[in-house]
C-alpha cells in the first residue's frame, strides 16, 4: 500500500512539473485559500505560532499573515515540481533580484569555506539549487518518508552540483571535511533537532530547541556564515544574502545559538507571510513547561 501511495504521489508531481510557473502559483493560491477558509490543521498551527512570536501585533494583522501564509504554502507545493524538472538556465531566468550579492560573492572568495543558513522561508529549494551552481556544496540529506520520492528529490537536488550526505556522524564528518577544503554547505537552521543535538534558545522570545550543529562546526573550522532566502516574487524569486550576527562565532554555545536564531528572525521579518509557520517549531519545551499545541491535539 505504501509503495502504491508513493507511486501515485510521484505521478502527480510529474504532472505538476509541466505547469507553467504562473499557472502553478495560481492553482496554489486557490488551494491555499481553501486551507485558510476550512481552518485546516496547518492554518491552526500557524495561528498558534504567530500569536506566540508576535504577541503584541494586531490580531487582524496576524490573521492576514496566516491567510497569506496558506497561499504561499500551497504555491510552494505546486511550483516545486517544476523547479525540480527545469534546467539551470530556467532558474537563472526566474531570479528577478539578488539582494546582498556582494555578501555572497565575498563568501566564495575566501578559502575557509562557507556555511549557508537557509531558513524555511519562501522557497528554500530555489536557494539551494542556485548556490550550488557557484560553489562545491555538501549538504545533509534525510530521505523522504515515501521511498518512491527519494530518486526524484535526490536527483533534483544533485543536478546543480550539490553532494548529499546522510544525517548521521559520517555525514557531519563529510560536511566538516568539505568546509575545511574551502567548500560550502547549506543547512536548514530552524528545524527542531533531536534532544541530543540541541539546546533551548529563544526564537522570537519563545524557548525553541535549536540545533547545535552549526556551533560545533564553527568550533572546528574558520568558515564564514551567511544567511539566505529565496522570496517569492512576480515572475520568480528574489534572493537575499546577509552576514550572520558576529556572536554566532562565539565559543559560548548559548551565545552562538542565540545569534543563529536572531539571524533566522531577521530573514523571517523580510516577509513573515512566506515563513513556515505551520511547522510545530515549539513542540519541545523545557521540562515543566506545558505544550503550546495542547489545544490542537483533537484536530
Amino acid at each position: 500500500m505504501q509503495r502504491l501511495k508513493g507511486m501515485a504521489v510521484v505521478f502527480f508531481l510529474r504532472i505538476l512539473a509541466f505547469l507553467p510557473l504562473s499557472t502553478a502559483r495560481l492553482v496554489g493560491r486557490g488551494f491555499g485559500e481553501v486551507l485558510y477558509r476550512c481552518r485546516s490543521r496547518a492554518c491552526a498551527v500557524a495561528q498558534v505560532n504567530l500569536a506566540l512570536c508576535y504577541p503584541n501585533a494586531d490580531p487582524q494583522w496576524r490573521d492576514r499573515v496566516c491567510r497569506a501564509r496558506m497561499t504561499h504554502l500551497a504555491q510552494t507545493a505546486f511550483e516545486t515540481p517544476g523547479l525540480w524538472r527545469h534546467s539551470m538556465p530556467w532558474l537563472h531566468a526566474h531570479i528577478v533580484d539578488i539582494v546582498g550579492k556582494n555578501c555572497f560573492e565575498a563568501s566564495l572568495e575566501q578559502d575557509s569555506g562557507t556555511i549557508f543558513l537557509i531558513p524555511h522561508q519562501g522557497n528554500w529549494e530555489v536557494a539551494g539549487l542556485w548556490i550550488a551552481q557557484y560553489t562545491r556544496m555538501t549538504s545533509l540529506y534525510e530521505p523522504p518518508k515515501l521511498a518512491a520520492l527519494e530518486t526524484l528529490v535526490k536527483t533534483a537536488r544533485e543536478r546543480s552540483g550539490a553532494s548529499l550526505v546522510p544525517t548521521n556522524a559520517r555525514g557531519v564528518a563529510a560536511l566538516l571535511k568539505a568546509i575545511k577544503a574551502g567548500q560550502s554547505t547549506g543547512i536548514l537552521p530552524d528545524q527542531q533537532p533531536p534532544e541530543s543535538g540541541g539546546i533551548f534558545s529563544p526564537f522570537f522570545g519563545v524557548p525553541a530547541l535549536s540545533m547545535t550543529l552549526v556551533h560545533r562546526l564553527l568550533q572546528r573550522c574558520d568558515a564564514r556564515v551567511v544567511l539566505c532566502a529565496a522570496l517569492r516574487k512576480p515572475g520568480g524569486w528574489s534572493l537575499h544574502f546577509t552576514e550572520a550576527d558576529g556572536a554566532i562565532y562565539s565559543s559560548d554555545q548559548a551565545a552562538s545559538l542565540d545569534a543563529l536564531n536572531r539571524g533566522v528572525e531577521q530573514i523571517v521579518n523580510l516577509e513573515p507571510e512566506q515563513y513556515l509557520w505551520e511547522y510545530k517549531r515549539f513542540r519541545k519545551q523545557p521540562i515543566g513547561s506545558p505544550s503550546v499545541y495542547d489545544n490542537l491535539n483533537n484536530r
